[in-house]
């Protein structure tokens, strides 16, 4: 069913998507007749559109700021993990590793934020001064996404604190923390850094496909709040859904849309080099792959973890399977007899 309302309710101006969200979702399901109600996609003129600040850099400026532009390739992410426990010292360190393996992007897990044994800024300063390391060792420009979720107040202070040490990407759990947080931060002229935005709790709405929110909807509403980088899903993965539908997803993120800036899609959950190809085959290249155990875990450690994920890519990049690839790449052999090789399911 598709149901259309007069651009007369909406208040985009100062409602924004708190409004939008309690016109089209609201109360609907908790209406005792239906027994089950999905909302499966939101279409909004570009009346509605223009209220908001959507990407302030989008996919083409990560990409110069990276080094990516020319080649195009798929950028690669992790997450630090241990994703709770570690120090200042120990967080840096994993940063190191990862950055000197090949990964382009480092975020903090969606549970890390300021915690005593590992206060936010000690972490941003030794993070950045380990990714100052490694860029002065390898040429390549690292972000790191600072999660500064939080109660509104504490959100701010903890956005200039991360800044003012260095920070070159700021990272929100959006479902947590709401959208006109992010909406916030993304118009603010004095924030000069990419947005990194999480969806933990998503599941809770788009997991049962009879009932909820569809992650399209999510997606399309992280990119209008400001979204640089979104979690869209993966194809294949600890989380995959139907590939079509994922398909359908990340591409919300870069299609166009009003004018607004492109979000860059990032596919994460139970990622490793096995299936890197399998995930670009569905979404593309215009991908952020995000691999926290699948680098981590591989058996000679970080550093080899992030360079066999490079590996794969490059493999995908030269239009060469991964498996003949891995043939004369020792860390991707390696990560390939450690995981195995899954396909893609049908449909």
């Amino acid at each position: 069913m598709t149901v259309a309302f007069p651009d007369e309710l909406f208040d985009a101006e100062s409602g924004g998507i708190p409004n939008i969200l309690s016109i089209v979702a609201g109360n609907l399901f908790g209406l005792s007749s239906l027994k089950n109600v999905r909302l499966l996609d939101v279409e909004l003129p570009k009346s509605v559109v223009q209220f908001f600040p959507g990407p302030k850099f989008g996919i083409r400026e990560l990409r110069k700021i990276a080094g990516t532009l020319e080649n195009g390739r798929p950028h690669l992410g992790t997450i630090v993990k241990p994703k709770v426990g570690l120090t200042p010292d120990e967080t840096a360190r994993v940063a190191y590793e990862a950055a000197i393996g090949g990964v382009d992007f480092i975020k903090d897990d969606e549970t890390l934020g300021n915690q005593k044994f590992c206060p936010l800024e000690d972490r941003v300063a030794k993070v950045m001064e380990a990714l100052d390391k490694a860029k002065s060792e390898t040429g390549r420009h690292v972000f790191y996404a600072v999660n500064v979720t939080g109660k509104y107040d504490s959100l701010m202070k903890m956005v200039e604190v991360a800044i003012r040490h260095g920070a070159n990407m700021i990272m929100i759990d959006v479902l947590t923390t709401g959208f006109s947080a992010v909406q916030r931060i993304a118009q603010d002229p004095s924030i000069k850094v990419p947005l990194h935005i999480h969806r933990t709790m998503h599941a809770a709405m788009t997991r049962n496909p009879r009932h909820g929110v569809h992650t399209l909807v999510i997606t399309k509403l992280m990119r209008l709040a400001g979204a640089d980088q979104a979690h869209t899903g993966a194809a294949a993965g600890k989380m995959e859904k139907a590939v079509k539908e994922q398909r359908k997803v990340a591409q919300a993120a870069r299609d166009d849309w009003h004018g607004l800036k492109t979000t860059f899609p990032v596919a994460s959950g139970g990622i490793h080099p096995g299936i890197v190809a399998a995930n670009f085959e569905v979404l593309g290249n215009d991908l952020v792959i995000n691999a926290g155990g699948g680098i981590h875990g591989h058996p000679l450690g970080t550093r080899a973890g992030a360079t066999a994920m490079r590996q794969a890519i490059d493999a995908w990049m030269e239009k060469i399977p991964t498996v003949e690839y891995a043939k004369t790449h020792d860390d991707l052999k390696i990560a390939l007899k450690h995981w195995g090789r899954r396909y893609l399911r049908e449909d």
